[in-house]
């Protein structure tokens, strides 16, 4: 790869960074490992081209151009950590992704809320993973940061939750989560 085509994929991740909270190849590489996917699979729910997937995740591509696309992303995101935290099974996950995959999009929020409410209480890593799909639906996650450095000096602590759950991993938004219950 020449130093052009490599300044080109550096600017697409930080694209994907920045729209999506970090480059395509890691959400969805940890998406395939979650789900026990493969790419193919993955291309398949999602409603795109084996070809397309890999230019996303390798940086060709920056951005999703299907916003029910997006929305897939988001809800087997949602998914994933269903999955992770023992809410969903392995065999109601293949369910859903089946369900997943014929969606059409929506509003990220009564999707978010209906998930919520037809699968019991929610748990820590959904509360924290809706508050992240808020914010980052209202402002890509370079102009959080932004706002966030603005905030600082005047007000630490709501920086901080914008830094951590606007532009951060979901792991360290937990972390902040349950420090802050009591």
């Amino acid at each position: 790869m020449d130093t052009a085509q490599q300044e080109a994929t550096a600017r697409a991740r930080e694209l994907q960074r920045s729209w999506y909270g970090e480059p395509l190849g890691a959400l969805f590489r940890r998406l395939i490992d979650d789900l026990g996917l493969n790419q193919a699979r993955l291309a398949a729910v999602l409603g795109l081209s084996a070809p397309m997937l890999s230019q996303l995740m390798s940086g060709q591509r920056a951005k999703i151009g299907n916003p029910a696309v997006v929305q897939r992303v988001q809800h087997l995101q949602e998914l994933a950590g269903q999955v992770a935290d023992g809410s969903v099974s392995a065999a109601e996950a293949a369910e859903r992704m089946e369900e997943i995959k014929k969606s059409q999009g929506g509003s990220v929020l009564t999707n978010a809320g209906q998930t919520a409410i037809s699968s019991g209480a929610p748990t820590v890593k959904r509360v924290v993973r809706e508050i992240q799909s808020l914010l980052r639906s209202v402002s890509a996650a370079g102009d959080i940061i932004e706002a966030a450095n603005a905030l600082a000096s005047t007000h630490p602590e709501l920086a901080e939750f914008l830094k951590v759950y606007g532009a951060g991993r979901t792991s360290d938004a937990v972390a902040h989560y349950e420090s802050h219950q009591n």
